[in-house]
């Protein structure tokens, strides 16, 4: 039987099918009894996942992160759909399509990335050159970056998600410098290559989306960090020193990119280039939020569901031709 993605779910059906299961938590309600809250997640989205009624037993077979077979209906709970499950079972990797639980990007991986050095090639300062291609050499980094999501759940959660929030990134950046000739483009370009760079070993991605021990421990900001530290310790080896004013710029711009202290920078920005990068950053991160929210809004409701981090419903009209 074909399976049925959580972007072709509606309220009121009856499912009995394979999902990708995160972060299941056993819980109690008011009155003492035992459920499982989790998510419930395909190529196509993903939504809260309940069984009411829960035992330990039921709890401790389930993988934080795998694949279980689900018995159950879809209901309606506070606006936004979720799964209610009656049964679940354990299904291994092998028996499945990972093409149908794990999203990836639609664009072409390695034209993307040929984009991006071909962006980046435009940096004239040697000490900004010489740091951005000790990273563009390491192979096995630049695999992972290619690989990895940008981010869990909020933006470009998928598969070569990172890869095409950076480009889409520079890309912008490109378009309007001209417009701000006394930014130095340099330092943005740079910025915004290495920006979410510690997310390739923050984020596990082989059979699902998660959070690695170190990456839950430090998070992405702090292993940028320690990755230029470590690359420009090693161009110092073979005889390479990175001016130290610089060195401070670019790793301002990542200490300062997500904006504020309530969403995890320790730095505001304080430069022109950490500006202009913080609000690029947003600016394609919502965007892609907002249209990933509404092409995957089940039904054919003209608003989808309230979504909590944008503050709003959004209206999936298009009024033009």
């Amino acid at each position: 039987m074909a399976h049925k993605f959580i972007s072709e779910l509606d309220a009121g059906l009856q499912i009995d099918d394979i999902y990708m299961v995160t972060q299941p938590i056993l819980r109690s309600t008011t009155r003492g009894d035992l459920y499982i809250a989790m998510f419930l997640s395909d190529r196509t989205g993903r939504l809260n996942g309940r069984m009411w009624q829960a035992t330990e037993e039921t709890y401790n077979l389930l993988p934080k992160e795998g694949f279980i077979r689900v018995k159950g209906r879809v209901e309606v709970y506070q606006g936004a759909l979720q799964i209610v499950a009656d049964h679940m079972s354990v299904v291994s990797p092998e028996r499945i399509s990972l093409e149908d639980y794990l999203p990836r990007t639609e664009k072409d991986i390695d034209k993307m990335f040929a984009r991006v050095k071909q962006l980046v090639s435009g940096i004239k300062n040697r000490d900004l050159k010489a740091l951005v291609g000790s990273f563009l050499a390491d192979e096995e980094l630049m695999g992972k970056f290619c690989t990895a999501p940008a981010a869990m759940v909020y933006h470009h959660s998928y598969l070569g998600g990172l890869l095409e929030h950076t480009l889409n990134m520079l890309e912008v950046a490109t378009a309007i410098l001209p417009f701000y000739p006394k930014l130095q483009a340099g330092l943005v370009l740079a910025g915004i290559f290495l920006h979410d760079m510690g997310k390739t070993v923050e984020l596990s991605y082989e059979t699902g989306f998660g959070y690695t021990d170190s990456g839950q421990l430090l998070g992405h900001i702090t292993q940028t960090i320690t990755m230029i530290n470590k690359k420009v310790d090693s161009l110092a080896q073979k005889g390479t020193n990175i001016d130290g004013a610089i060195l401070d710029n670019i790793q301002h711009i990542i200490l300062s990119h997500h904006g504020s202290y309530e969403f995890g920078s320790p730095k505001l920005p304080a430069t022109t280039e950490a500006f202009m990068v913080c609000y690029i950053d947003d600016l394609d991160a919502k965007m892609n939020q907002v249209t990933k929210a509404i092409d995957n809004q089940p039904g054919d409701s003209s608003w989808t569901d309230y979504k909590k981090s944008l503050e709003t419903r959004l209206y999936r009209r298009r009024v033009l031709e």
